[in-house]
């Protein structure tokens, strides 16, 4: 693995992360983040349609207008969810009713127009197509992340509804606690940005113990 693939893995992932860092995607992040089975669907479907978009996108580069490159730009990222709608309306029926319209509206996500914009209309394919998986799997761990937390919360379950994605008689369900007075609010939109909140201050809590570490091994050393 190249120095510049590790950077990219690593800015998807943490130091750039669309999530937690760029703040792009709210709308469907919070809204379909009400249980992990959902998260986990969307978070599969914006992989796919990022790696795909900024694949397209880097193949077509050179021969894009300027004026023109925005709206080529959203009609490769609508190819690309149309497939993955396509997709998941034939395998997975349940997940898709369930997804509703923020599925189609990926389309207007902001973390794949910005990949598109800021990295893939100015790299090669393969760099292109890292970065957007990279993008992709940041985003979704965000959004599986915040799923779980939300559906503890709210129900004290994990993975419940997970024939929604795996078929008929799949029962994941993992019952953490029982409880007459679980914090519906989770379930809501006002908890849906408490909890997301909490993501950011835990990541930043994390950076700012990462970083005092290495100063004083830096100290430590010198």
């Amino acid at each position: 693995m190249t120095p510049e693939t590790r950077k990219t893995l690593a800015n998807g992932l943490w130091h750039n992360n669309p999530a937690l860092v760029q703040i792009l995607g709210l709308c469907p992040l919070l809204a379909t983040s009400t249980d992990t089975v959902n998260a986990i669907g969307l978070g599969l479907a914006t992989i796919f349609v990022l790696t795909l978009s900024n694949t397209l996108v880097a193949a077509t580069r050179r021969w894009l207008r300027p004026e023109i490159r925005i709206p080529v730009f959203v009609l490769l990222i609508a190819g690309a969810v149309t497939v993955v709608e396509i997709l998941i309306q034939a395998l997975a029926y349940p997940l898709y009713q369930s997804l509703g319209i923020y599925l189609a509206l990926i389309v207007t996500n902001c973390v794949i127009i910005a990949r598109a914009e800021a990295y893939a209309a100015k790299n090669r394919v393969l760099p292109a197509a890292i970065d957007g998986a990279a993008m992709g799997t940041g985003f979704a761990f965000v959004l599986i992340l915040l799923g779980g937390l939300r559906e503890i919360l709210a129900t004290g379950t994990l993975l419940a509804g997970a024939d929604r994605i795996f078929g008929a008689g799949t029962d994941w369900t993992i019952r953490l606690y029982d409880s007459e007075h679980h914090l519906i609010l989770a379930a809501l939109p006002p908890g849906a940005f408490l909890c997301y909140g909490l993501l950011i201050a835990g990541k930043n809590v994390i950076n700012e113990r990462y970083e005092r570490r290495r100063k004083k091994h830096t100290v430590s050393g010198s």
